[in-house]
């Protein structure tokens, strides 16, 4: 939270009156881009929110260079985010949604039978349905939460959007997961691949 949202304000801050909009939210990028290397210098692994904040990085970057406005510089990460959206379903086309290959690295992850435990899991009636479906929800959810970000980065001052936005886009994914975890507890075939993902034990590091 330090490094992704409350320093990137108090850069901007800092920095807006003296150099303008556009030089101060580049600058604002700085502190969440440090936090990322030294992550994947320590734990070789960037987490989700970082890898969203690099992915914007590299988007702010390409905006820049283009002679992007401060708006589109500033709703970097949801635009990315986004995208994730889109991805979400047109991977609805293939005979495996996306949702399930992060589910299944996530149990590889965990045990070295887990990639394989997993593939057997597929074949259970129901487990395919459920992942479509939590797949089509996230899709438009991600996509629903970039409409709102950018419709308030358009009407909000540029230091209130970069206070209080990443408490609404929380928020909004608080939401999709609290869905996520009512609707695989509703599912028979999804609670039984819970059950048997949690038995699994880490691999020893």
């Amino acid at each position: 939270m330090a490094a992704n949202f409350v320093a990137p304000y108090l850069v901007y801050e800092a920095l807006d009156a003296r150099f303008g909009d556009t030089d101060a939210l580049i600058a604002s990028a700085v502190p969440p881009l440090l936090w990322s290397g030294y992550e994947l210098a320590k734990a070789k692994r960037l987490d989700a929110v970082s890898s969203l904040v690099v992915a914007g990085i590299l988007f702010t970057l390409l905006a820049t260079a283009l002679g992007g406005s401060p708006r589109l510089i500033q709703v970097r990460e949801v635009l990315v985010t986004g995208a994730v959206g889109v991805l979400f379903l047109a991977s609805l086309a293939l005979k495996r949604p996306i949702i399930f290959y992060l589910a299944r690295a996530a149990s590889a992850r965990r045990t070295p039978e887990g990639e394989t435990e997993f593939e057997a899991l597929w074949e259970n009636p129901g487990v395919a349905e459920g992942f479509r479906m939590m797949t089509a929800v996230w899709g438009v959810g991600l996509i629903c939460q970039t409409g709102v970000m950018v419709w308030l980065a358009y009407i909000w001052p540029i230091p209130r959007y970069l206070l209080l936005s990443p408490f609404i886009g929380y928020g909004i994914l608080a939401l999709l997961l609290g869905w996520s975890l009512w609707y695989g507890a509703k599912r028979k075939a999804l609670r039984a691949l819970a059950a048997a993902h949690a038995r699994s034990k880490p691999q020893d590091r």
